[in-house]
């Protein structure tokens, strides 16, 4: 069964408006209110209840969300679409709105931002920084897309180094359900038995190095993949941003 058409933006666009009013110094907006309810269900309850009737309350206040996330949310709102990150600072704001979309029940703006996100990672061929992973999981819950991406990225990144970052084996080591999802994420990949190493397998060095025990080798080893420095620097620009989206320790 085929999905039903969005409605066209012109036919949204009716002449009632609502005033909405944002963040601690209330800065006004006002919006079309059948374009906001039609894409969100959270202020389409808002404005009309359960029983469908417009309410005449035509103003809502959210004082605990920022200017610039919900500036985002406007824009996607009438045009439907997301400004293309210029760097890896851009990715905060994005975060942010995407938590509006879960707040808002607006699932189309979520999968435009997690696509959007996930582009801009694999197209400067890097992935999410500790800090990022760690918002997301602050401020969502489990069977959460944008969580189920980033930490899929993670596995690939963990996977594919010699060695675990020590601020990830830090965190690693403190939060045990993103350890778990990590590996839950590499079951996913549904491997071929022959190409995973066997450590019952007598030939195996089970990642050890000559003069070293253990897993110490692989954690004090350099890796070879031409994206480790890059990628701890992304991972220190999203450490040092003191902005909206700081992660938890």
């Amino acid at each position: 069964m085929s999905e039903k058409a969005e409605k066209p933006l012109h036919e949204l666009l009716s002449r009632s408006l609502v005033d909405i009013y944002v963040g601690p110094d209330s800065t006004h907006w006002i919006l079309h209110e059948k374009l906001l309810c039609y894409y969100s269900p959270f202020f389409s309850h808002t404005f009309y209840g359960k029983d469908k009737k417009a309410s005449s309350t035509k103003a809502f206040g959210i004082p605990d969300i920022e200017d610039g996330p919900f500036e985002l949310f406007v824009g996607w709102l009438y045009s439907r679409a997301l400004r293309y990150p210029d760097s890896e600072n851009d990715i905060g704001p994005l975060l942010d709105l995407y938590l509006l979309s879960t707040r808002f029940e607006m699932e189309a703006l979520g999968a435009d931002v997690v696509e959007t996100v996930r582009a801009w990672y694999h197209n400067n061929e890097t992935y999410p920084g500790l800090r990022r992973v760690q918002y997301i999981y602050s401020n969502t819950d489990e069977d959460n897309p944008m969580r189920e991406m980033m930490v899929g990225a993670v596995a690939r990144y963990l996977t594919l180094s010699e060695r675990i970052p020590p601020h990830w084996d830090k965190a690693l080591r403190k939060n045990g359900q993103l350890a778990v999802d990590i590996i839950r994420s590499i079951q996913e990949w549904h491997l071929e038995g022959r190409s995973v190493p066997d450590a019952r397998d007598v030939s195996l060095e089970r990642g050890r190095a000559e003069g070293k025990v253990g897993f110490s080798a692989v954690m004090d080893g350099e890796s070879n993949m031409s994206h480790a420095a890059s990628q701890e620097e992304v991972d220190s620009e999203a450490h040092a941003e003191n902005g909206q989206n700081g992660g938890v320790e």
